[in-house]
């Protein structure tokens, strides 16, 4: 592969994101780690350092998609939510494999950008009332 074809896939991956389309965003990065792992090219260090920032940066947001899906679908009673009882369902019911620790700093992003109307009070999600 070429560095002008690594550089449309890597446009295209871009693309898909502002699309909220994450899953085939993260496939084209994934590939285009391989290629870059397999060293059947040599693309600089610029183009590389975009490739691992937009794939860090893809599969935060469709973390932070995947979170806020199940957070809005779960019973929530007496405002409030334990960060193990999110955490358990995204690995049973999502097969998310995230750690605990991501877990934590989705949650602080998705409430830094004002989607999620909560605060974190030791290991517990603490609603606001609407």
């Amino acid at each position: 592969m070429n560095p002008k074809e690594f550089m449309k896939l890597l446009n295209e991956a871009r693309e898909l994101m502002t699309q909220e389309k994450y899953t085939e965003a993260i496939v084209i990065l994934e590939n285009l780690k391989s290629s870059d792992k397999s060293n059947e090219s040599d693309f600089n260090y610029e183009l590389v350092h975009q490739l691992y920032q937009l794939d860090s940066n893809c599969k935060s947001a469709y973390h932070q998609q995947r979170i806020l899906e199940i957070i809005k679908n779960l019973p929530i009673p007496n405002n409030s939510i334990k960060l193990e009882e999110i955490y358990k369902v995204l690995r049973v019911k999502e097969n998310l494999d995230i750690t605990e620790e991501i877990l934590r700093r989705e949650v602080e992003l998705l409430i830094l950008r004002n989607l999620l109307n909560c605060k974190i009070k030791g290991d517990q999600l603490i609603f606001n009332d609407p």
